[in-house]
């Protein structure tokens, strides 16, 4: 199995940016896809984005789409969340999630996911 740790959130003013790491132990990255959740307050949890486990690619819910970038080093074992342009809306804890299997588009349901970081709070405000 594989362990997760999500860090990097704070406090940053709206049209900051912010770097979220899901930093995983126990295992190697090389065997999951990864996916970003985040749950404001009152609100149900919401699937960021997400990285397929073979090829790489990545997608984003509209929201975030053009203002946020997931990517994944293998070398470092470490997957990370780039958030720019962020909007209040964007508050709420970060989560990350990891999988394993094979299939062809990594998923945006919580459901799907095996292995979950702790989550890190962001916080966007002026």
């Amino acid at each position: 199995d594989v362990q997760l740790q999500a860090s990097g959130g704070g406090l940053v003013q709206p049209g900051g940016s912010l770097r979220l790491s899901c930093a995983a132990s126990g295992s190697t990255l090389d065997d999951y896809g990864i996916g970003w959740f985040r749950q404001a307050p009152g609100k149900e949890r919401e699937g960021v984005g997400c990285i397929n486990r073979i090829d790489g690619d990545t997608y984003y819910t509209h929201s975030v789409r053009g203002r946020f970038t997931i990517s994944k080093d293998n070398a470092k074992n470490t997957a990370f969340l780039q958030m720019n342009s962020l909007k209040p809306e964007d508050t709420g804890v970060y989560f990350c999630a990891a999988y394993r299997g094979g299939r062809p588009r990594c998923s945006n349901l919580p459901p799907d996911y095996d292995y979950w970081g702790q989550g890190t709070l962001v916080t966007v405000s002026s």
